[in-house]
């Protein structure tokens, strides 16, 4: 069964991507792979404009799966599907409804834009599991909420809500729960507005 599926995003030049992984959706190689490779396709789909990263389940990610022997002997393969999100040229808007912890975090920040609710979680912890930042957040999330507030989160591990993220600028919209989805949604109906030119070269 397919990790990520396309739904129907109901606006014109939206996709909608979905996680299906619940109710956790942890992140391995083959679902970053799966991922990385839609974004490419929908690169390469003229109608496409914006696309819109939702999550089934419980947590929108809890973070990455090193069960398998492989993955957590050499957690590159795993690094390396992730490094491609990045490249992608096509706006991403996350629809983050739950948890985003680790990798999870790194996943929701490698989208342009970020709509959250207050029961949402978001945590770096991976000094608490003994690993340095991975998933980019070294880069993004400094960039996002500035180099103190970035260091508390490394050094700390501390989980916070969608209340404090909105404040310190982790997320760029707060809804009630139940309208994370189509919040998100909207923003991009929004953004696909504009010239897709004009937005791929700003």
């Amino acid at each position: 069964m397919s990790a990520v599926a396309s739904v129907e995003s109901g606006h014109a030049h939206v996709a909608l991507l979905e996680l299906r992984r619940a109710p956790f959706n942890y992140l391995d190689v083959a679902l970053l792979r799966e991922l990385a490779d839609r974004l490419a396709q929908l690169d390469a789909d003229p109608e496409c404009r914006v696309v819109v990263l939702a999550a089934e389940g419980r947590a929108f990610s809890a973070g990455a799966d090193f069960s398998g022997k492989d993955d957590a002997r050499d957690p590159a393969p795993l690094y390396e599907q992730a490094m491609r999100l990045f490249g992608n040229a096509k706006p991403l808007v996350a629809a983050v409804h739950g948890p985003a912890i680790g990798a999870g975090l790194g996943l929701a920040l490698a989208a342009d834009f970020r709509v959250g609710c207050a029961e949402a979680r978001f945590s770096a912890n991976f000094n608490r599991l003994g690993f340095h930042p991975g998933f980019g957040l070294s880069l993004t999330l400094p960039r996002l909420v500035g180099a103190q507030q970035a260091a508390l989160l490394f050094y700390t591990g501390r989980r916070i809500g969608g209340e404090e993220a909105l404040r310190i600028g982790l997320i760029d919209q707060l809804v009630p729960a139940d309208e994370v989805r189509t919040s998100a949604l909207a923003l991009a109906a929004e953004i696909a507005l504009s010239a897709p030119l004009a937005v791929e070269s700003t």
